[in-house]
Formats: structure tokens, sequence, C-alpha cells
């Protein structure tokens, strides 16, 4: 563990921050966190196989406890997506979408409950400082989801309006054609602060969760007083992060859904 190597606080927070890249030649701008990119296709299979997993013992008659909790999972998002896109079949693909988004992002970070002290020693095999476990915690990661979504943004957009009609509207909309520079300007900022707060919010509080546990572990090797109070808040915090894991989830969906159906609308 990192406590038997005697690190001060900072030497120990920074070797748990510290991810494991693959650069594209020496000195080159170009390189993967391939810590967070294996753990999130692994997340990915595992999210693709439970559903996978609980639809192959669905029945038409009494529900087991599995499928009853899917199906109110389904339930849920296909509310919440039937609330906010009202552009057309949301079927189709809006509500598949929120539902992948919500049961990835929600398992990329619950990967906060594990130890990390444990994580860095059973992966230390594959990285020399071993596994950075949260892919949320990667602002390289939020912002990948997050431009996903800007470009399927783009795409709907154009899709709706036609090309034609989504220029009319970058250069036109909202102050008139006259006013084409501030409608650009005005038009651009919107644009670009969507992809911004989408991912900023993720990481931000993933990140600051990622801190204070690695700051109560680190107080709970000071000795036996450490162990138990670090022990009690751990806990604490843990049962606290399990609403911020899921609102953190809950909200990355909720804008998904906003920024599509947002993109069917003409002004």
């Amino acid at each position: 563990m990192a406590a038997g190597k005697e690190l001060t606080p900072t030497e120990y927070i920074s070797h748990h921050l510290t991810h494991g890249t693959v650069q594209f030649g020496e000195g080159s701008f170009w390189s993967i966190n391939f810590d967070s990119v294996s753990v999130s296709i692994l997340l990915g299979f595992v999210g693709l196989g439970f559903l996978w997993w609980v639809v192959r013992g669905a029945s038409s008659g009494v529900p087991t406890r599995r499928q009853a909790f899917v199906e109110l999972l389904f339930g849920f998002i296909d509310d919440q997506a039937k609330g906010i896109f009202r552009h057309g079949d949301r079927n189709q693909f809006i509500a598949p979408m929120a539902l992948t988004v919500f049961v990835w992002v929600l398992l990329m970070n619950s990967m906060d409950f594990l130890p990390v002290d444990w994580v860095a020693a059973g992966t230390k095999l594959v990285a020399a400082d071993g596994f950075r476990i949260v892919p949320t915690a990667d602002i390289n990661t939020t912002f990948a989801l997050a431009l996903t979504v800007w470009f399927l943004m783009l795409y709907f957009s154009v899709k709706a309006k036609g090309f034609g009609g989504w220029m009319h509207e970058l250069f036109c909309s909202p102050f008139g054609k006259w006013m084409f520079p501030a409608n650009l300007l005005f038009n651009a900022i919107e644009y670009l602060s969507k992809p911004l707060s989408h991912s900023l919010r993720l990481y931000g509080n993933m990140y600051a969760g990622e801190i204070i546990f690695l700051l109560l572990w680190m107080w709970a090797a000071t000795g036996l007083a450490g162990t138990v109070f670090g022990s009690i808040l751990g806990l604490g915090w843990a049962i606290f992060h399990i609403l911020i894991v899921t609102l953190q989830a809950y909200v990355f969906m909720m804008l998904t859904i906003v920024y599509l159906s947002m993109a069917h609308e003409h002004h």
C-alpha cells in the first residue's frame, strides 16, 4: 500500500491521480489514458451484458426481481424522455440513447467506491502506478462523452431543419438578419458552452469525490484512532456519495435529452 512507502499527503494523492498514459511518439501532443479508456470499454460491456441477461430471462408472466427492476428503470427513463422530447418517436433513438448514457455513466461513477490502494496494487502489472479506476474523474472521458452528444446535436439540428435552415438560424436568429454578426457570436457561445457545462459538471463532482476518498483513506492509515474515525467518515461519505453518483448520471442523461430535443426546435 502507498502508506507503507511513507509517502507525504501530496505524494500519496498525486500517486493515485496519475494516469497510465500511452504517448504517440516522444514529445508528441497525442496520448491516451489507457486506464480510463479500458475501464470505460469494460464497463460498457458490463452494462450491455447486464441488460442482455435481464432481457434473456424476461417473461410475459410474473416478472422476476431483476426484470421488475429493469422495467422500472426503463419506465423511469422513458417518462423523462417523454416529458422533454416532443419532436417525433422518442423510442426510435432518444429513449435508448438516454438509457445507454445513464447506465454507462452510473457504472463509471460507481468505480469511485472501490478502494484505490487495492485497485492500484492489483493493476500494477499493467501500469507502473496502477490504474486510476474512475473514468469520469478524467476530464478527457467527460469531454469525449459531451462532444459525442454535441455532434449528435449538430446532426439532428441539420437533419430537422436542413443545412440551409440551420445556417439561416445560425446567422439570423434571434436578432434578425441585419444583426448577423451578433447572431453568430450569440449562437457560437451557446454551442460552445453546451459541451463545456455538460462535461465539467460531471468531471468536477467525480474528481472532488475522488479527492475526499483519498483524504479519508490517508487519514485511516495514521494509526488506530485515524483508522476508526477515517472508517466512520469514509462510510458516511460513501453513503452520501451514492446520491452524488446516481444524481450526476441522471443529470448527464437529462442534459443529453434536453440538448437533442433543442436540436429539433425551430427558431
